[in-house]
């Protein structure tokens, strides 16, 4: 890892956290969510949790990409509008953690 890798990760994690402020204040109205899981995040929070702790997983993409798409889809969820994200975002976290685990044990 040298620094390029871990600006390409920072701008991507901001990126993330600006697209998904803008599209969770588009996408609901009011201020607090009552609790309701929003599919689309969670597959999306599962998706980018997956790209991040699992990258050596995927051979056929170079790890700092997949990390990078992961931290921009993480941070879409966490960056969503305040009350909203939460239980995606734990849900993605836990699903990454297991597969993550299941990989280092097994391998």
């Amino acid at each position: 890892m040298n620094e390029t890798s871990y600006l390409l990760y920072l701008i991507s994690f901001v990126l993330g956290s600006v697209v998904g402020l803008v599209l969770s204040y588009q996408k609901y109205k009011s201020p607090f969510a009552i609790d309701k899981i929003d599919v689309l995040a969670l597959i999306i929070s599962i998706i980018g949790w997956f790209l991040t702790l699992n990258s050596p997983l995927l051979t056929f993409i170079p790890s700092y990409i997949s990390i990078a798409i992961g931290l921009f889809l993480v941070a879409m969820v966490l960056g969503m509008r305040p009350g909203y994200g939460r239980y995606e975002t734990i849900i993605g976290l836990l699903l990454g953690g297991i597969i993550w685990l299941l990989r280092t044990v097994a391998l």
